[in-house]
């Protein structure tokens, strides 16, 4: 079976879809199956270039190359999982989120104040509702991003889970005197709220934050706000992490701090259950409440400082519960039975 994988790409930008892209590829060559990434550029601004890219998916003849026929497309992304094809399922990692979730949201939704930004959200809608139901099958990436479709466009998905990247390669270690906060620095992971905590904390708690910065601008302001407060080294910034260095930091952690906006699914909690540590997130954080269980795997609470510290400062004095919670997140992942062969199985069916 030859399969072609769509997915959009912002030039010189690769985060966590591209890899997912990636990774899906190489499953499903590894299984015998002739399987090619097929990506366009994607620009979301000014707001008219979401109509065009609209019209660019729906033009797109994927059905052969060079000849020979695609049997299967497989669509992750918003605009090119509109593209037409005889035999498309779908594997939806998000919608185009600031016309959906984000579009009136008080920090994050940016659509809503262009000009033209209430007819491209209703020209996206649109689309979404009249060509996602040609896929032949429907899956989101979470029980989060089914809720979405359902719940905006009346259209059913099934959730699909899929393991983080390199899942074999987590291990565990003793715990060394910090929190660990992986994600790229932008303001929908909620890096500011962890600094805001930080300053309230009884305890001498230490975040380390590492990821690239998505925005200039809010990374000068986290770094100004860390010196307002005085947290000196109470928060470290590393930035990019290497593969290796990015597994030690999560297998020497005391736990992981994750609290963003309604989150998609989130390799983070699973990349945290992975390495037996426990995930602070918040009541509104999405994906990570699929897997957290309150003083069971991990800790929720409102997406308030005071209250993350408290969460803190109570895996920071007893790291006994830490440890609990790590060893039941592990066995939890384990149970759940998330594996590639389970993907492919179902995407090739």
């Amino acid at each position: 079976m030859r399969i072609g994988v769509t997915n959009v790409q912002v030039p010189f930008v690769k985060g966590g879809a591209e890899v997912h892209a990636d990774n899906l590829v190489s499953q499903l060559q590894a299984r015998g199956f002739e399987a090619e990434l097929i990506t366009i550029p994607f620009k979301w601004y000014p707001p008219e270039r979401l109509l065009e890219s609209i019209a660019i998916a729906r033009m797109l003849d994927l059905s052969e190359s060079n000849g020979m026929r695609i049997d299967r497309l497989i669509g992750l992304k918003f605009p090119i999982y509109l593209a037409p094809h005889p035999d498309k399922v779908l594997w939806i990692l998000h919608q185009y989120r600031s016309a959906y979730d984000l579009w009136d949201h008080p920090e994050h939704g940016d659509l809503i104040n262009l000009p033209q930004g209430q007819a491209v959200r209703a020209a996206v809608h649109h689309a979404d509702k009249r060509f996602l139901p040609e896929a032949t099958a429907i899956y989101a990436n979470s029980r989060n991003v089914a809720d979405r479709l359902k719940r905006y466009n009346g259209i059913a998905a099934t959730p699909l889970y899929h393991p983080p990247s390199g899942a074999e390669r987590f291990r565990s270690a003793p715990a060394l005197d910090y929190f660990f906060f992986p994600s790229r620095i932008t303001p929908l992971k909620r890096q500011n709220l962890v600094i805001e905590a930080l300053a309230r904390c009884r305890e001498p708690v230490r975040v380390v934050f590492a990821g690239t910065a998505e925005v200039l601008s809010y990374m000068a302001e986290l770094l100004e706000r860390c010196r307002e407060v005085g947290l000196g080294d109470r928060a470290v910034f590393k930035g990019f992490t290497s593969d290796a260095e990015k597994l030690d930091l999560y297998a020497e952690s005391l736990g992981i701090i994750y609290p963003p906006v309604d989150e998609d699914y989130g390799y983070v909690t699973l990349e945290a259950m992975l390495s037996r540590k426990p995930v602070i997130t918040t009541n509104d954080s999405g994906g990570p409440l699929e897997f957290v269980e309150h003083e069971r795997t991990g800790l929720i609470c409102a997406p308030d400082a005071t209250q993350l510290a408290a969460r803190m400062d109570e895996l920071w004095r007893d790291r006994s519960i830490a440890s609990r919670m790590g060893e039941a997140g592990r066995g939890y992942y384990d149970a759940l039975g998330i594996s590639w062969d389970n993907v492919v199985e179902v995407l090739t069916a």
